[in-house]
């Protein structure tokens, strides 16, 4: 396609060696109207700027650098002319060394690249009858009020073509491509325009340029200040009223604009903010079920007979544990885990099994409602046969096209940048430096849980010492355990933030090497590669405590050491629910305060300090491409980070939420001021982001469907082996009475007391002795707890005993049950409820069937108007040899 492009379409693509044929930029001054839109005459509208320092006035380069940058950016401009695009030159008001380049495509290249690009206008205003919705009275409680946006007519569209422009609906020649088409035009021209050429290999497109410096930036303009409607009658203050209804903070509960937004940003950024509503909207389903089963935790605790237990002094006060560690640590009473114990009653109720099994099922429906809101969105927005239409290449690939291959299809040749053997090669050298990386991530958590062993020593010997007299109280909250679990979740924190910017770069240069074919697909493949390393991030430390901490850790006279050296880590007094609780409440918590800053607050304080240099500089009046020029550019990824953030958050609400039930409450309120921060910063502290085209979300469909699945076994494993319901329902209805127990009935009396092994202190091994006991008289101590071993003296002492094994087989059942259900009940709404709704599918159906009518119809019109002039030619050319013969 490109290479057709050069041949026919730029015939003068390519470099112009003459210095005296090169085609220079209109000059114009600056005609003092702030917020026009358009050249010097007022005619012609702005499409894109260019922004440059005049290489005259630079001081930091040599001047044999001047001049090579000079001569490529007068080659790019020239070419841009030769291409047809029109450029007009103006001085900045507030910089002098600073020259921006409005860039306008006129009616001709606009035709022209729309076909070229296949892009979809419209033909004929769209006549099908919508019926409304049974909800809709209730959320046009929350919908912008439409007398301030409009809604946007809809119309039956088709891939532009020249040959058949009178069948396009074209009232305005002026507004027939809006601003966003425009801008998507003339961006698709910059990207691919010739600026030199070395060793035979042409260097092409403005990111280049941009990269080397030869241009500071490339932008479309906002269409006015966000602070008030435009002064210009031509200009719409489209972004006013975006920042109005949109992105200001009183919109917080009302719904969004989306068809606005589409409009004026494009459906890239349009699907986004369709796609981070309707997750939030779901979440509060979730919300809701996961704050009842908080308050039912809330209001059981108190009738919690195993933590009552703890907490009686005649119970748990009578029972000594042994310590956690070697030598420097000591006894310690049961009592010690009471308030813990409470609160792990609020989180490890049958409410939590209730809510796991639910968010199991809420995900599905959340993925799959989402197919058919998405398709909705793609017959609107005219994304549905996007892929196979209108994709482009990149000029990143286009660039490393010199292999010539046949292509077994149309057995024709064809450019390609490397063999089969050579995209091989590539694919393996990407994978192993994926798994390289990867690998290095776990190394860095290994290094944590070391920290938490060595640490936890330190901890246990120190905080006996210097907590004591009034300060005893702490005791209670400030354990070794605890006080090494906030440490380690902090350092962990700051090891994953660090990491994350490594990461960044890594997995950009190793796409880059990759060299996908379209933006599509490089972006897809970053996002791959970026999740992996996130997921392994941010969620190795919680699977750690999930599924490892305190499940090897052996018996106080048998203990499992790390590395030869290192006591195993055990569990805090209260279990590794809590703790788990706690390292989510951290790096979820740390993690949305990092990014606000990083995302909001960092460019508010860049253009705070650049609004106020130049207000410190001039009072003159500034005219809107300098005002946008101040802003933050948004990077070169866009949106991946935004996903990112949220498909992150994703996990945590759905992998671990057995753990947390407040966890969706937490994302809803994020989540509501999210989508209210990332308009703020789009409409106020960006430039105009350059409208792109997308059919859907992307990789991260598939990302987050594979996080479904893999959240199911999560949450069963969660409940299996880190909560404390299965032991204490095996103890419920088969230790508790006979055989086993002593009781008539099933109860939970006796569940402590029945679930603590003992250990003979003059067992202990003397390497691991602790110092003398603090309880002169006792002579055993129990086990770690929730550990089921015979007692001293029985022949299998030591050994895990029939509870134990009872305990195992009741957990396997679990998680296969539950596994089994959830995913039967998943299986059977995935495929009640259709990706695309029978509604849209009539509509994309009838669509087609009136576009290819209207089109056969005009063509057969033309074609019957054409004929009939030629018969009459014909006639006529036949009646006049033969008329005097008759006459």
């Amino acid at each position: 396609l490109v290479l057709e492009l050069n041949q026919v379409i730029i015939p003068t693509y390519g470099t112009v060696p003459d210095q005296q044929n090169l085609h220079t930029p209109e000059w114009a001054d600056f005609d003092n109207k702030p917020d026009s839109l358009f050249f010097s005459d007022g005619q012609r509208r702005i499409d894109f700027v260019l922004v440059y320092e005049d290489e005259s006035k630079k001081m930091t380069h040599k001047r044999s650098d001047r001049r090579k940058q000079k001569r490529k950016r007068q080659v790019y401009e020239s070419n841009l002319i030769n291409n047809g695009l029109q450029l007009e030159a103006t001085r900045s008001v507030l910089d002098e060394k600073l020259i921006f380049v409005k860039v306008h495509a006129p009616w001709e290249v606009l035709c022209t690249y729309a076909e070229v690009m296949h892009i979809k206008l419209p033909l004929q205003p769209n006549d099908l009858k919508t019926r409304d919705s049974a909800f809709n009275w209730f959320s046009r409680l929350f919908r912008v009020d439409e007398n301030i946006i409009k809604p946007e007519q809809e119309f039956f569209t088709a891939p532009f073509e020249k040959e058949h422009l009178s069948n396009f609906y074209i009232q305005d020649k002026d507004t027939f491509f809006n601003p966003a088409t425009r801008s998507r035009i003339v961006h698709f021209i910059l990207s691919r325009v010739e600026y030199a050429t070395k060793n035979n290999v042409k260097k092409f497109g403005i990111n280049k340029l941009l990269d080397a410096g030869i241009y500071k930036a490339a932008f479309p303009l906002h269409d006015s200040s966000f602070r008030h409607l435009s002064t210009d009658p031509d200009c719409p203050s489209e972004r006013y009223l975006l920042y109005k209804e949109w992105a200001h903070p009183k919109n917080i509960f009302k719904l969004q604009p989306l068809d606005f937004i589409r409009k004026y940003y494009g459906e890239k950024i349009g699907i986004y903010f369709a796609w981070l509503g309707f997750y939030t909207n779901m979440l509060i389903v979730a919300a809701v079920v996961g704050v009842g089963c908080f308050l039912y935790g809330c209001l059981t605790k108190d009738n919690c007979t195993w933590s009552q237990e703890v907490c009686d002094p005649n119970i748990g006060g009578n029972i000594i544990m042994c310590p956690q560690c070697d030598k420097v640590c000591a006894y310690w009473n049961l009592t010690i885990t009471c308030e813990s114990s409470k609160k792990l009653c609020i989180f490890d109720s049958f409410g939590t099994l209730v809510f796991a099994v639910f968010m199991g099922i809420w995900v599905t429906l959340f993925l799959e409602f989402w197919k058919r809101r998405q398709a909705e969105l793609e017959y609107e927005w005219d994304t549905v046969e996007y892929l196979e239409q209108e994709e482009q290449i990149r000029p990143e690939y286009e660039a490393r096209c010199t292999r010539v291959v046949m292509n077994e299809i149309t057995q024709q040749e064809e450019h390609v940048p490397y063999t089969a053997c050579g995209k091989c090669m590539r694919m393996t050298f990407c994978t192993s430096a994926v798994l390289f990386w990867i690998l290095l991530i776990i190394a860095s958590v290994i290094g944590v849980i070391v920290y938490r062993l060595s640490v936890f020593l330190v901890f246990s010997a120190t905080l006996s010492q210097h907590i004591t007299g009034t300060q005893s109280a702490i005791r209670k909250y400030l354990t070794p355990q605890t006080a090494t679990s906030i440490t380690a979740s902090i350092i962990s924190f700051i090891v994953i933030m660090t990491l994350n910017i490594i990461y960044e770069k890594v997995a950009i240069m190793i796409t880059d090497f990759e060299l996908p074919r379209t933006q599509t697909d490089y972006e897809n493949s970053l996002t791959t590669k970026m999740f992996l390393f996130q997921f392994v991030n941010y969620y190795s430390s919680c699977f750690y405590i999930a599924f490892f901490k305190g499940k090897f850790v052996g018996y106080p006279g048998n203990p499992v050491y790390w590395l030869g050296k290192y006591r195993n880590e055990e569990c805090d007094p209260g279990g590794c629910l809590l703790e788990l609780t706690t390292q989510l409440a951290i790096i979820v918590g740390g993690k949305a305060i990092w990014n606000n800053i990083q995302e909001v607050l960092l460019p508010w304080v860049k253009n705070l300090i650049g609004r106020y240099c130049a207000a410190a500089r001039s009072e003159k009046i500034v005219p809107r491409w300098e005002h946008d020029y101040h802003l933050q550019p948004i990077g070169k990824l866009g949106l991946f980070y935004e996903y990112l953030e949220m498909v992150i958050q994703f996990g945590f609400v759905t992998l671990f939420v057995a753990s947390f039930p407040l966890a969706p409450l937490l994302a809803l309120i994020n989540n509501m001021l999210e989508i209210r921060l990332d308009a703020w910063k789009m409409t106020t502290q960006f430039r105009r982001i350059v409208p792109q085209k997308a059919q859907d979300i992307g990789a991260w469909q598939p990302i987050m469907q594979g996080i479904a699945i893999l959240a199911v076994v999560t949450n069963a494993m969660i409940i299996a082996f880190t909560s404390d319901m299965i032991p204490r329902l095996v103890y419920y209805w088969s230790f508790s009475v006979l055989p086993y127990g002593n009781h008539s009935s099933y109860t939970m009396k006796g569940y402590i007391n029945n679930t603590l092994s003992i250990f003979n202190i003059s067992d202990f091994k003397s390497e691991s002795k602790p110092f003398p006991p603090l309880f002169v008289n006792q002579t055993t101590c129990r086990q770690v707890y929730r550990d089921f071993r015979y007692p001293p003296g029985h022949q299998h002492q030591y050994e895990h005993n029939i509870y134990y094994w009872h305990v195992i087989a009741a957990k396997l059942a679990f998680i296969i049950v539950m596994e089994h259900v959830i995913y039967f009940v998943k299986f059977i709404i995935s495929y009640a409820i259709p990706d695309v709704s029978e509604k849209t599918k009539s509509k994309v159906k009838r669509e087609r069937y009136l576009t290819q009518k209207l089109l056969h119809e005009n063509d057969l019109k033309v074609v019957k108007k054409n004929m009939g002039k030629i018969a009459d030619k014909i006639f006529k050319g036949v009646d006049s040899p033969f008329r005097p013969k008759a006459e």
